[in-house]
């Protein structure tokens, strides 16, 4: 299903895309490493209420849980905790995050990740007829309809910034 330009192969994300039958547009941006959210947003020249990006937390219970948000945006942790029931979250340590999810800083996405976590997608998502995610690789994005990516990453929507 992907379109677009593409490069060298699918990501375990567009895979789980492509088997759900859930259409997506994967588009690629130059990169030497990572960027965050807003300057992707930049070089891909969209608005930063288009473009999200992918949070890994710990609860208070030890278990992980994963926040999609607009990447002008900061998590508000007191709505993410109670978002997912826990007492608090704190963001996960950038040196726990491929060993975790399988996904480096910025091509982190929520779809694939080696572990099913609980997963919420910023309210604000439903503003938008697509919106971008990390293709699951630096370089890589899709655009995909907010309530597909909801389908695909079995996610809730929640109020989870600032």
């Amino acid at each position: 299903m992907a379109k677009g330009k593409e490069n060298s192969g699918k990501t375990n994300a567009m895979r789980i895309l492509d088997s759900m039958e859930i259409p997506y547009e994967h588009f690629t941006y130059e990169s030497d490493g990572f960027a965050d959210g807003v300057t992707v947003a930049g070089k891909l020249g969209l608005s930063c209420d288009e473009v999200f990006k992918t949070l890994v937390t710990t609860g208070s219970d030890r278990e992980h849980y994963v926040f999609v948000i607009p990447v002008d945006k900061e998590l508000d942790l007191k709505k993410c905790a109670a978002s997912v029931g826990v007492k608090s979250v704190e963001m996960l340590h950038m040196k726990d995050l491929f060993n975790l999810t399988g996904y480096v800083r910025g091509g982190c996405t929520s779809v694939g990740m080696k572990k099913k976590f609980v997963t919420r997608i910023d309210e604000t998502a439903i503003l938008q007829d697509q919106i971008y995610v990390s293709g699951g690789r630096i370089g890589s994005q899709i655009r995909i309809a907010p309530d597909d990516l909801l389908r695909a990453a079995e996610a809730e929507y929640a109020d989870l910034t600032r």
